[in-house]
C-alpha cells in the first residue's frame, strides 16, 4: 500500500490549488478524481461564458489570459490544464475513491484502482455530480436530463424547462435561439431575482412576447414518454413534449461526507462542520474545501473566493505534522 502525506479527493480547481500548496512545500500526495480534469468545468455548456473574470479564476500565480474579460468554458480548459502541467501536479484520474476510514496520520483511501495511506486528507469535491431530485413519476426516462451540453439535438423539438434560475433561463434562451420550441415550469411567480443582469430582461422579454411559454406557480407532476403532467394552484393540465431539462440545482454528496465521518447540520442548509480559520472538520487531520463548505447554499463559495483555502490547509498540516 502506498503511502502519501495528504491525499485530496477532487481534481477541480480547488483541489488543484491544494495541490499546488503541497507541492511547494514538498510534501508527497496524490490529487483523486472520479473524471477528468476539472470535472464538473468539463461537463458545463459547450458554450458556457463564466461570470467571473478570468483574473478572478487563476490559481498558481498561472496568467488565465482570455480572448474576453469573462472566459468561455473552453478557455478554462486549457487554462486548468496548463497549471496542472506547469505545477506538474501529481494526478489519480478516472479513479473514485469508494471509502476513507483511520484517523489522523492513519487514513486508508480505498479507491477503484488500490488503496493508500495518507497522513491527512483534504475533501474538495464540489457539488456539480448530484443532481438536486424533483422525486417524481417519469424522471428517469431516457428524454429527461439534469444536464445540458449543446442546443443542436433539440432543434424543432418540444422542450420543457424546469427552474427560473441561471442555469434554466440560459438554456431556455439558447434553445430558443436554436429552433426549439421552448416552455418553462416555474414554481415561483417570477423569474428569480438572482438571474445575470444582462440575462434577465431577455428572458422576460421573450415570454412576455410569447416566444417562450412559462408556467409560472406550478409544479410538474409526471413525466411521460409523450407529454408531462403540470399543476397550478391544484388545477392539473398536460403539455406535449419531446425533451425535459430540469435545471433544479445540484448538491454536494452528504452519504459520502457523513460515511467519513464528518458531522453536517440539519435541513435546510446542511453545512458541513470545518472551522473558517483552517478548514479542517470535526475529524481531525480531514479538511474541506471550496464550493462543498456551503452545504446547500451552493451559492456562497466559487473558485474566486475559495482558490485560497489550499494555502489555509496545507498551511495548517505543515504546523501540525
Amino acid at each position: 500500500m502506498k503511502s502519501i502525506d495528504v491525499a485530496v479527493i477532487g481534481a477541480g480547481p480547488i483541489g488543484l490549488s491544494v495541490g499546488i500548496a503541497l507541492e511547494k512545500r514538498d510534501l508527497s500526495y496524490l490529487i483523486f478524481d472520479k473524471g477528468c480534469l476539472v470535472n464538473s468545468l468539463f461537463h458545463f455548456p459547450d458554450e458556457m461564458t463564466f461570470f467571473s473574470t478570468s483574473r478572478l479564476l487563476e490559481i498558481g500565480n498561472v496568467p488565465f489570459i482570455s480572448h474576453n474579460e469573462k472566459p468561455t468554458r473552453d478557455e478554462s480548459l486549457e487554462y486548468y490544464r496548463r497549471v496542472a502541467e506547469h505545477w506538474k501536479l501529481k494526478l489519480s484520474l478516472y479513479n473514485a475513491v469508494k471509502s476513507i476510514t483511520g484517523e489522523a496520520g492513519n487514513f486508508i483511501i480505498r479507491t477503484e484502482k488500490g488503496d493508500y495511506k495518507a497522513a491527512r486528507v483534504v475533501l474538495s469535491t464540489g457539488f456539480y455530480d448530484l443532481p438536486r431530485k424533483m422525486n417524481i413519476p417519469g424522471e428517469d426516462l431516457p428524454k429527461v436530463s439534469h444536464y445540458y451540453r449543446n442546443a443542436h439535438p433539440y432543434f424543432q423539438q418540444k422542450v420543457l424547462v424546469i427552474g427560473a434560475a441561471n442555469s434554466a433561463c440560459d438554456v431556455a434562451l439558447e434553445l430558443w435561439t436554436k429552433g426549439a420550441e421552448v416552455t418553462m415550469a416555474i414554481r415561483g411567480d417570477s423569474i428569480n431575482p438572482r438571474v445575470k443582469y444582462w440575462i434577465k430582461p431577455n428572458i422576460e422579454n421573450r415570454i412576455k412576447e410569447g416566444s417562450i411559454k412559462a408556467h409560472f406557480e406550478t409544479e410538474v407532476l409526471e413525466i411521460k414518454p409523450d407529454t408531462v403532467q403540470l399543476a397550478k394552484k391544484g388545477k392539473s393540465f398536460s403539455i406535449e413534449n419531446d425533451f425535459v431539462l430540469a435545471m433544479t440545482g445540484y448538491v454536494p454528496d452528504f452519504r459520502f461526507l457523513t460515511s467519513c465521518g464528518i458531522e453536517v447540520d440539519q435541513q435546510p442548509d446542511r453545512i458541513p462542520q470545518c472551522s473558517e480559520e483552517n478548514r479542517e472538520s470535526n475529524v481531525p487531520g480531514m479538511y474541506l474545501a471550496g464550493v462543498m463548505c456551503g452545504g446547500m447554499i451552493t451559492n456562497k463559495y466559487f473558485i474566486e473566493n475559495s482558490r485560497h483555502h489550499g494555502e489555509l490547509i496545507v498551511e495548517d498540516i505543515v504546523g501540525k505534522i
